[in-house]
């Protein structure tokens, strides 16, 4: 038998509860009682905790707060385990998923999953995940066309080719991002293009090499020092400029002045003329050593290797290095290696166009596989479609829906729709008479066979589902039904509590009898505190108890044998 989802239900101080502790086995569980007796308040309080509406009026009078606490025991592969993470709740998949909830007098409501403080919010999805439910006026998800479509595919297995769109769908999108991407970069590169390749020629046009800077401020330095110094002895060197002719002047002026010495007989020791000849051969000895000195001068002039036009260009390149460096916002050092990073961009923006026309083939091509994979999932969710609008056809009149039709409607979405579903919407139609229109399961007058016409679908795709089930909660799907048809809905039942935990409240004993287990609602006054204070009870029944009830539910207040041999009738077919 499939293992319980629901496996315990606590409640506390609600409406006619004021305590009571369930233990809920799989399979079906039914729940009878007398009309006033109270069999949906278990339903609600369920429903409180898990999220549903609720307003004050359902905390006991008296109570400061109604608490509810449903224990859940979902399979490993649930996709609940998956939420609980996005929502950031702890849990562990080995244990019991609890959700809690607690209703103040004064309207406002706690919510706890495992004993962690959430919103009513969370343990609302969390409940929608778990439970179904198909009342007198409510089918939550049956009513939502969005579970059509997952409905389908279970109906005819077609989940893997479902995957397989989803994959194609993934693939799509990332090709799509990736060609979106590749075409903001080449627009971004096509906008600084021309800047790249006017900064490359300036850089390609200085051809800056690196340590460039150091070398040439060393050169520059070493040319300047040279400079001055060749200054300095230009300086010297014009020391001697004219200094032979007045020299060869001066030698000339002492050998008149010695010849008239010698003519005048001025000394007539000789001494005058002595020492004009000593003077004389002193300045012809100055001569010899100035034009040594000025020879020594020219050599150690040439002994310099010194080009000014070679300063000049050290300067003016450390000028023009120096400023390109400023306008690019780097150091001088610096230019080589953005001079290489902007040829890379260039590069990169050939490469990038080349790349995008890459990308947009494998758009191309992830959207074709895409398509084609959608399409056949399309024509397999038609033919299903047909199939699951026959069976649960064929489920319809034993269920007293003889008159309605059922279709299920797939229609094209255009591609801008398109995801990973696939390119299909899907819903569920129903006609309730000859001749009336099509419309979607809510046109359904009557909340009875809103509730026939759900279980006539689940019992189509009873077994058919992958993966874990909810919890099924039918609320008086037997409502104006009895004989053959509320057996019928008791046989339908039975079948979908073989793959899924059913709870159902009935007024049937048809519907009673197929249940595994059945519990026994009633009112009772509350003796104890002596006020004639009303409240609800919950019996779990023995096999004979349950005889008794299902014979009480043929029969009515007097039961008789016959009534009894009919409910052990009943139960044992």
């Amino acid at each position: 038998m499939f293992p319980a989802m629901l496996i315990g239900l606590q409640i506390r101080d609600f409406v006619l509860i004021e305590a009571l502790d369930l233990s809920i086995g799989p399979g079906l569980t039914a729940l009878t009682g007398e009309t006033g007796a109270g069999k949906s308040i278990i339903l609600d309080a369920l429903g409180l905790a898990t999220g549903m509406r609720a307003d004050s009026g359902l905390v006991r009078r008296g109570a400061a707060q109604a608490v509810s606490t449903a224990v859940f025991a979902p399979a490993p592969d649930h996709p609940v385990w998956e939420l609980l993470e996005e929502k950031g709740l702890s849990y562990a998949r080995d244990e019991d998923l609890v959700l809690r909830r607690a209703l103040s007098a004064d309207g406002r409501s706690r919510a706890f999953v495992n004993d962690q403080a959430t919103g009513v919010g969370v343990l609302r999805e969390l409940g929608e995940a778990l439970l179904e439910v198909h009342g007198q006026h409510e089918t939550v998800g049956l009513l939502d066309a969005r579970t059509h479509r997952p409905m389908l595919d279970a109906f005819d297995g077609l989940e893997p080719l479902a995957a397989e769109v989803a994959a194609r769908h993934r693939d799509w999108r990332a090709a799509r991002e990736a060609v979106e991407a590749l075409r903001e970069d080449v627009a971004r590169a096509a906008a600084e293009t021309e800047e790249l390749t006017f900064r490359l020629s300036e850089l390609d046009r200085l051809d800056p090499r690196e340590g460039e800077e150091t070398e040439l401020a060393e050169e520059r330095a070493l040319l300047g020092s040279a400079e001055k110094a060749l200054a300095d002895i230009a300086a010297a060197r014009e020391v001697f400029d004219g200094l032979g002719s007045k020299v060869a002047s001066a030698v000339r002026a002492l050998e008149r002045a010695r010849e008239r010495a010698v003519t005048a007989g001025a000394a007539a020791d000789g001494t005058a003329v002595s020492r004009v000849a000593e003077a004389s051969a002193a300045l012809d000895r100055v001569l010899i050593e100035a034009g040594e000195a000025e020879a020594a001068i020219d050599a150690a002039a040439a002994a310099f290797d010194f080009e000014p036009d070679r300063l000049e260009k050290a300067e003016e390149r450390l000028f023009d290095l120096r400023g390109l460096a400023r306008k690019l916002n780097v150091t001088v050092d610096e230019l080589p290696a953005l001079r290489v990073r902007f040829a890379e961009r260039l590069r990169a923006v050939e490469s990038s166009e080349d790349a995008l026309k890459a990308a947009e083939a494998a758009l191309k091509a992830a959207r074709g596989a895409y398509l084609e994979v959608a399409g056949r999932l399309t024509e397999a969710r038609r033919a299903a479609g047909e199939r699951l609008a026959q069976s649960v056809m064929d489920e319809l009149a034993p269920l007293k829906l003889d008159k309605a039709r059922f279709r299920v409607a797939v229609e094209p979405l255009a591609e801008e729709r398109a995801g990973p579903a696939g390119l299909d919407k899907v819903a569920f139609e129903v006609s309730t008479n000859p001749g009336a229109p099509f419309g979607d399961l809510g046109a359904i007058a009557s909340g009875g066979e809103l509730a026939r016409f759900a279980l006539a679908l689940k019992a189509s795709l009873a077994g058919r589902a992958a993966g874990p089930q909810p919890l099924m909660i039918f609320d008086e799907v037997d409502q104006g039904v009895g004989g053959a048809v509320a057996d019928a809905v008791g046989l339908r039942l039975k079948k979908l509590a073989g793959n899924a935990q059913v709870l159902v409240v009935t007024h049937s004993p048809q519907v009673a009898a197929r249940a595994e287990a059945h519990w026994r609602i009633s009112k009772a006054g509350d003796a104890a505190h002596g006020e004639g204070r009303i409240r609800t009870a919950v019996e779990v029944l023995s096999p004979a108890d349950r005889e008794e009830e299902i014979a009480r539910m043929l029969a009515g207040a007097q039961i008789t044998d016959a009534a009894r041999a009919a409910a052990r009738a009943l139960i044992g077919a």
